[in-house]
Parts: C-alpha cells; structure tokens; sequence
C-alpha cells in the first residue's frame, strides 16, 4: 500500500528483507514481553551486530557496515510499521555514533564504535532535564575541572535507552557564564562512581523501550571524555539534530502507510448494515483523504531524505519535515483508528499501539511548536 520508494535502489531493498527476516525471528516473538517488562534484553542488541544491522553508514574502519543512510531508513521503516519502537537501534547507531565519528578523537573512535557495532556496548544521549527540554542552551548539568579531571554533576530524564545504556553522551555546561558556548559533549561510562540510574519511566506508549532517570553525583571522567572541543557542545547538537528530526520523519511516513494498508483490510472485511464498511461513502472519502496524505508525505519525505544524502538538508527543512509529518501521522492514525471501532482501542490491533505510541512523535526530537519557531526564523 506504501508509495513508490523511488529513493531506493536494489541493494536497499535487499537489505530491507534482511532487516524484515531479523524483526520476525528475533523481535516479534519477545515484544509483548519486553513491553510488560519495561526493557529489552542485552542479548536481541547482540543478535543484531552480529547481523550487522548496527550502525550501517559507519565506516568499516570503524566496525560498521559502510553503507549510505538509506540503510537506516530502510531499518526505521520496518520497524516502524510492525510497531516496534524498541530496541532503540536508531538512537544507538544514528544519533550517537555520529557524535562519536563527528566530533571523537581517533582514540575514542576507535574505543568505542566497534564495541557499538556489534552490540556489546549499549549507548543514550543525555540531553533532557527535569527542567530543560528543548532549550539545550539552559541545562544544569555541569562538568567542572578539578585537578586533571571533570566533575560531572546534575540530573536528566526521559532518557531513550537510559535502563541499560553503558555509555552516554552527557550535555553539560563547562562554563555556567558563557551561555551557549559553555555547553559542552562528554561521554560517561556508566560503570563510573557517582553514577546513578532512576526510574524506568512509565509512559503511555513505547513501552518496550527503557527510558529512565538518569544522575550524577560528582562523577570523575578524564579530560580524555569530552568529546569534540570544550565549549563547542551547542555547535555540534545544532548540526547533528537535523539527522534525528528526519529520523522522526522516516518513522511517521511509515507508521502513516502501514496504517492505512491495515484500515484498508479492516474496512473490507468488516461488515454493517449487510455491506462491508468500505463501500460506505464516509469510508471511502476518509480512506481517499489519507491515501493522499500518506502519498504527499512520502514524496515530501523522499525530498528531504535527497537533500540530506547530498548534504544539503537544512535545519529549517529537517525542522518542517518534523512537525509536519508527525502533526500528520497523528491525525492519520486517528482517522484510521475510528474505523476500527471499539476494536481500535484494543492493543490486540496494531492500529492502537501505533496510535499512542505516535503521540510522542509530535515532542521528541523537539516539540512542533519549537519546530516552527525555527521555521519562522529562516523566513
């Protein structure tokens, strides 16, 4: 039901059947699971390193399979359209690594992107405090130098993979007074004294995945774990927060056309008033307006995934395809989960756990309304 892919070459597609055969073997059968339990286990997230489904456009160099980023659109989609929004896979490979292969030290690379690619080393970012979500310029969390060392200390949440993550990469301020140049990267092992995981957090969807609490408590790293420059954190959130908005965006494209495919299929075989649902006028006008909608956020997403192959999606581009896709993937998803009935608000139904697990979409990665404040700026 999904629009031409026309972005996709042969090699995708065949990546995409390897990528489909992994979810069906190894996540399928545990995710009802994993969702009661909050988490899921270490050992899915060396399955897929050694499927090579990890970090797929990191240099081989450096562990990963050196392929383009379609590989982890290809790798979004999939998921996204069996509703799988656990193991964070995305955040591991295409939010922190590229900070890593961006901004790291040849020793830091080296150290740590291998282990990454094959699943031994579990990686979050930690950016979101209790009162800091997206201002990144106004964070607490401070790494202060003491002799030879930094100190890091202060609190974030709602941290994606925060339950089991063995490495972070910390926003902290290194100077309190200089604003946005005193923010600056630095990477926290969590096996480190000091450091403390809180909660596993309660949400309303994506509950297998592990989002936590996170502290410091005077947490001693090397001068050798700042990543990048010191004072040059803000910089580099700002270049590489394109990247995650559009993996949103991926994810919504999909969710919105595995949707309708379902509600097509469910409209069919449903039957009031001795007819399928489908062949009511209000069915077939709905279904025509998303089918519209789904096929336009395909073709604008393909855009922006063009642009930022060539090295050409901006901040106010990624920032549009952003909120757009994901105001509209939850409108898609309630449109298409009333014609399920009472059955839509079931969680046997897929359309019920894409739907409140895509609420999200619209505040992560940065909320719509800060979305289109960066959008106004450019005009």
């Amino acid at each position: 039901m999904a629009s031409p892919r026309t972005i996709y070459q042969e090699e995708h597609e065949l990546f995409r059947k390897t990528v489909a055969a992994f979810l069906e073997r190894e996540i399928a059968p545990n995710y009802e699971r994993w969702e009661k339990e909050g988490q899921v286990s270490r050992e899915v997230w060396r399955k897929a390193g050694e499927a090579r489904l990890l970090l797929t456009d990191v240099p081989e160099e450096y562990g990963g399979a050196g392929a383009d980023f379609l590989y982890s659109a290809v790798m979004i989609e999939e998921m996204a359209k069996r509703v799988f929004t656990a193991p964070g896979f995305r955040l591991h490979s295409d939010i922190v690594a590229p900070y890593i292969l961006n901004y790291g030290s040849e020793a830091q690379k080296r150290r740590w992107l291998p282990a990454m690619a094959k699943g031994e080393v579990i990686t979050a970012i930690a950016m979101t405090e209790p009162g800091t979500g997206s201002d990144l310029q106004a964070v607490r969390t401070t790494a202060l130098r003491r002799g030879n060392e930094l100190v890091v200390t202060g609190q974030k949440t709602f941290i994606t993979n925060g339950g089991m993550a063995d490495l972070m990469v910390v926003v902290a301020k290194t100077d309190a007074s200089a604003g946005a140049k005193g923010v600056t990267l630095v990477l926290v092992e969590a096996d480190r004294p000091g450091f403390r995981r809180g909660r596993n957090l309660k949400k309303i969807g994506q509950n297998a995945q592990d989002t936590a609490e996170i502290f410091f408590d005077q947490v001693h790293v090397p001068p050798d774990n700042v990543l990048g420059e010191e004072g040059a954190g803000f910089t580099y959130l700002m270049s590489q927060l394109p990247r995650e908005r559009l993996l949103v965006a991926i994810a919504s494209v999909a969710i919105m056309e595995a949707a309708l495919a379902w509600t097509i299929a469910y409209t069919r075989d449903r039957r009031a008033f001795g007819k399928p649902i489908a062949e009511f006028q209000n069915t077939r006008f709905k279904l025509a307006e998303v089918k519209t909608e789904v096929t336009v956020a395909r073709v604008f997403l393909n855009h922006c995934l063009e642009l930022f192959l060539a090295g050409d999606l901006d901040a106010a581009t990624a920032a549009m395809s952003k909120w757009w896709l994901s105001e509209l993937d939850n409108k898609v998803l309630d449109t298409c989960l009333q014609m399920f009935g009472g059955y839509g608000y079931m969680l046997e139904y897929p359309i019920a756990r894409a739907y409140a697990d895509a609420r999200v979409h619209r505040i992560y990665a940065g909320t719509t309304e800060i979305m289109k404040e960066l959008v106004a700026r450019s005009l």
